[in-house]
């Protein structure tokens, strides 16, 4: 993302105290300061611009790294970021890296229960012309996923299905979660390709 545009005070909040210093968290920008272009509030919603504003902070619901030299990196939205074997994943990044294999066309991962690390990243793929889904194509994705994240962010599970989308076009992950949540006969685990 960058550094901030002058003007701008761009903190990161701690997502369990809410206070600012930490180096990856909630980017908030500082309200002290009266930045032009920040919004005035929720109109018609008091109790929504209170959240949004809460603690003098424009709270914008991402969440964000930043370097030693001030760069903001982009690691997803609040809502989307889960826990696996207590590590903070990111969809954002696992989708970045299954869409790096010509495989994939277009992917959503959610949190997938799981009785030892409590969830597991779940991959929804649409595939690419001129693959096929099945367990052939299974194994060359977890396979990628092995060779290009850390053991704590591979896809554990994947499953070839349409992404269910806004009309603007964005995916609704919540429709997946649900669909995670009710099971499915038609995923794949990576440790049946072991």
């Amino acid at each position: 993302m960058g550094r901030p545009s002058p003007g701008f005070r761009v903190v990161l909040l701690d997502a369990e105290t809410g206070a600012p210093g930490t180096d990856e968290g909630e980017i908030a920008v500082d309200l002290s300061q009266s930045p032009v272009g920040v919004m005035a509030g929720y109109h018609g919603d008091a109790d929504r611009t209170a959240e949004a504003m809460a603690g003098g902070y424009y709270r914008t619901g991402d969440i964000g790294s930043r370097d030693a030299d001030g760069y903001l990196t982009y690691v997803g939205r609040a809502d989307d970021v889960f826990k696996a074997s207590d590590y903070k994943i990111s969809p954002f990044e696992l989708e970045s890296a299954l869409l790096e294999h010509e495989a994939v066309a277009e992917a959503a991962v959610v949190p997938a229960p799981d009785a030892l690390r409590l969830a597991v990243p779940k991959a929804y793929v649409v595939l690419a012309e001129g693959w096929e889904p099945g367990p052939d194509t299974a194994k060359v994705l977890f396979e990628h996923s092995r060779e290009t994240l850390a053991p704590y962010k591979r896809i554990r599970r994947l499953e070839f299905a349409d992404l269910p989308k806004t009309v603007s076009g964005k995916i609704r992950r919540i429709e997946l979660r649900e669909a995670t949540a009710a099971g499915s006969a038609s995923e794949y685990r990576e440790e049946d390709f072991r």
